[in-house]
């Protein structure tokens, strides 16, 4: 365990406070803008990162005026490699809530079916040491709409991936075919799939208070066409069911179930669907060079297909929700 010791407030670490909380990986897109909200919030924040670059990285950002004093004082950074049980425990002392996500390390170049074993493996380490942390209430488990929309429903036998079923929707009561994956190499579906439902498992076994956020294609500047996500994005565009998230969106998503009591399972985040020529040029534009991405400006094609996927359950939740940004918790 390593801690920031200029970012370190000794005396409101030596006990539990309903309002400490773990982040992890806090180095990722969705971890970092966490930290920064939770803080915003009134929270104190136990940010968990998979290695020291990455802390080091982190602690200067934060060094540099971009938090006032009196919030760095209730910011805390760990060493905690996912794959390593006890430095998991030593981030979760003294916390009631844990926000987990999962990144590709920086020193694994592919997103392979390795990963799926990687991720179970962590799940696994994640929701035990949960189990032994007395004071956690609650669990955030980041996951993916990808773990809910491949194979869940088949239109028919033909041997062509399918997201859904071309008459109904598909929502989070849908699991991803593990086998589905397998055989058409859809490696990130496949990973969070295993992960998400090992993690389930174990959270009902150990007794672990957890709900899911199902994420679509988060949406920020550093997406490129190498995301795994979009491995099969045609056939997500096709099926109605290629959903994105930005990130403000899902921060609130993940603020919302974690601060709700009421908040239970699994739920579908996504705050914009990819479903005709317009939105895929956009996305292109996005994702492509400028070179590469100019080509798709010609396109005339106007087919909007049906949305197939819906997030009614997280809309009906995050009604009234309010983001905290304005008015602060101390």
């Amino acid at each position: 365990m390593t801690i920031a010791a200029d970012l370190y407030d000794e005396q409101n670490n030596s006990m539990f406070s309903p309002k400490r909380v773990c982040v992890m990986d806090a180095a990722g897109h969705l971890g970092s803008a966490l930290v920064h909200r939770l803080l915003l919030r009134g929270y104190s924040v136990h940010a968990a990162f998979q290695n020291h670059d990455e802390m080091q990285c982190f602690k200067r950002k934060y060094g540099c005026g971009n938090v006032d004093d009196s919030k760095s004082k209730k910011l805390i950074c760990f060493h905690a490699d996912p794959l390593d049980y006890h430095s998991i425990v030593d981030a979760l002392k003294g916390c009631c809530g844990l926000f987990y996500s999962f990144e590709t390390p920086y020193d694994y170049p592919t997103y392979d079916e390795s990963m799926g074993e990687m991720e179970v493996r962590a799940a696994h380490n994640v929701m035990e040491a949960c189990a032994q942390t007395d004071t956690l209430n609650k669990v955030v488990f980041t996951s993916s709409a990808t773990a809910v929309l491949w194979g869940s429903r088949k239109k028919d036998q033909h041997d062509t991936p399918v997201a859904s079923d071309s008459h109904s929707f598909v929502d989070e009561r849908d699991w991803t075919d593990i086998n589905f994956c397998k055989k058409y190499k859809l490696w990130h579906g496949l990973s969070k799939t295993q992960a998400e439902k090992a993690a389930w498992a174990l959270a009902m076994d150990r007794g672990v208070s957890m709900v899911s956020i199902n994420g679509g294609l988060l949406i920020h500047p550093d997406l490129n066409i190498r995301e795994p996500y979009l491995k099969g994005a045609a056939e997500m565009y096709e099926d109605g069911v290629f959903v994105a998230v930005d990130l403000k969106f899902l921060v609130d998503a993940h603020m919302c179930v974690f601060e709700d009591v009421s908040s239970y399972g699994r739920y579908l985040c996504f705050n914009r669907v990819i479903n005709s020529s317009k939105d895929a040029t956009t996305l292109a534009n996005m994702l492509l060079p400028p070179s590469a991405s100019s080509e798709t400006q010609s396109l005339e094609d106007d087919m909007v297909y049906e949305q197939r996927i819906s997030n009614k359950k997280l809309n009906k939740l995050m009604l009234g929700f309010d983001t905290g940004l304005e008015v602060q918790v101390n």
